[in-house]
């Protein structure tokens, strides 16, 4: 019983972490490939989202009673000129508010791509992308299929930030 806690030189060396697999040449490419494809897919969900413009802009028309309304041939009552013209300012609002966040999380996972970092993220954006059809369909199964190659998330594994 006198024996002394063992030391750092006492204890065994610990076993070697197994070696990632090297990002190959095709892999590589194909990243690079998929964050410039994210870069358009955002531009033409950031377009699509900016034609509900056109409802945002009919709405305060509607409001401002510029655009006449008539229901049954009859002008219709001030108040539902207003509960439409609201109604289409929200929605449309709406529809221009998430399609832009959209686009800009598109925008924000081929940046991630290029930098091989936040993979999470990728998957995640990969998986609501495909929602645009159908070029974020397209976009979001490949990089799906590339996102899921062990080599690539060892990679993006190594350009992990660490936390302490």
């Amino acid at each position: 019983m006198d024996a002394l806690p063992p030391t750092a030189n006492d204890l065994p060396p610990p076993a070697p972490a197994p070696a990632a697999p090297l990002l190959t040449a095709e892999d590589s490419n194909h990243l690079r490939l998929l964050s410039i494809f994210h870069y358009v897919v955002a531009g033409l969900a950031a377009v699509f989202a900016l034609i509900f413009v056109f409802h945002i802009v009919m709405g305060v028309l509607m409001l401002n009673g510029t655009l006449p309304m008539n229901s049954n041939g009859q002008p219709t009552s001030l108040q539902e000129q207003r509960f439409m013209g609201w109604m289409f300012i929200v929605m449309g609002g709406g529809i221009v508010s998430c399609g832009l966040a959209l686009a800009a999380c598109i925008a924000w996972a081929g940046r991630s791509l290029q930098q091989r970092r936040r993979y999470l993220l990728c998957l995640v954006v990969a998986g609501v992308s495909c929602l645009f059809t159908p070029f974020g369909t397209v976009l979001g199964v490949f990089t799906l299929i590339v996102l899921l190659r062990p080599q690539v998330k060892a990679a993006f594994e190594a350009n992990a930030p660490t936390r302490r």
